[in-house]
């Protein structure tokens, strides 16, 4: 399994297993999920404290048995900040979540916690007081977002002094790119031109943020996925085009392209199936050339200036 760095602070895999839908597995199906993942090198397990209402984490951690010898083995990230009707980024939410995900998780700490969409009430000085004391009490070892344009990183970063900022995770696909699509159409009057995340991705790599990415295989905004959909006939044909010369899936080609990009990002995988892990792990064997990465952006009907 490839490796990337989040910030230059920790080594990951460059596939992680995100969490959000494992309430729906019993336990024999969660733990050969986990297990598969493991035997392929993924040991990167993404979690919210929204996620089942906490449930995601209880079921997780009873169902691979929780305990040191195991969690020394595995990296856990989870996130907070999202409540029932609003956002909270007060330093007592921040604290108060991050001391139940580690009760659910059965763990004393957690590798990576994210701020999960950004709040417009956000103060960044509660927010540093609140990463400092996590810090310092050993409870989070390193710190990111999730959804966060430039500047409201920028803002928090201001004020985080050690506690930098090392991931900010974004939904990104083949189809839905906006953040691709900006870099490719500068000076031009296609609609792909305007500006919608405030060049998230090119600030992120200046500033040695790694760019986390959910939905890997959705269109707009859980629409539902491209691989198979009749919305997408050239792209799905594309996919088996490419997907037969390397005897693999197209869902292991649409990883590839993601993992083909020089941002080095980390792909969160939200599959239950542990047959769809092994077909997406397998996107780390080989890498598509340049011709195949743009002939699979065309075919989603993007243009080129």
């Amino acid at each position: 399994m490839n490796k990337v760095s989040l910030g230059g602070k920790i080594d990951v895999p460059q596939i992680g297993l995100g969490c959000m839908r494992i309430t729906g597995l019993s336990k024999k199906e969660m733990e050969d999920l986990y297990r598969t993942s493991m035997e392929l090198g993924i040991d990167f397990f993404d979690h919210a404290d929204i996620y089942g209402g906490g449930e995601c984490h209880v079921h997780f951690a009873d169902s691979i048995g929780m305990n040191p010898a195991i969690r020394e083995k595995i990296v856990l990230q989870s996130k907070c900040g999202i409540r029932s009707g609003y956002y909270d980024f007060s330093k007592e939410h921040i604290l108060t979540s991050t001391d139940n995900i580690l009760k659910e998780l059965k763990t004393d700490y957690l590798d990576i916690l994210l701020l999960h969409r950004p709040d417009a009430l956000c103060e960044p000085e509660e927010v540093a007081e609140a990463f400092d004391i996590l810090a310092k009490s050993g409870k989070v070892k390193y710190f990111g977002v999730s959804n966060h344009n430039p500047y409201q990183i920028a803002l928090l970063s201001r004020y985080l002094g050690d506690n930098a900022i090392i991931a900010n995770q974004m939904q990104l696909s083949i189809t839905t790119c906006p953040m691709i699509d900006l870099g490719l159409n500068v000076n031009t009057g296609n609609p792909e031109a305007i500006d919608r995340d405030g060049g998230t991705l090119d600030y992120c790599k200046l500033h040695n943020i790694t760019i986390q990415v959910w939905s890997p295989f959705q269109y707009g905004f859980f629409e539902g996925a491209f691989i198979g959909s009749k919305k997408f006939p050239k792209l799905n044909k594309k996919l088996d085009e490419i997907a037969a010369k390397y005897g693999v899936t197209p869902t292991t080609i649409a990883v590839a392209w993601l993992n083909r990009h020089p941002a080095k990002m980390q792909t969160i995988i939200g599959t239950t199936s542990a047959k769809r892990v092994k077909e997406i792990a397998q996107s780390c064997e080989f890498t598509l050339t340049r011709e195949e990465w743009y002939e699979l952006y065309l075919a989603e009907g993007k243009p080129l200036p």
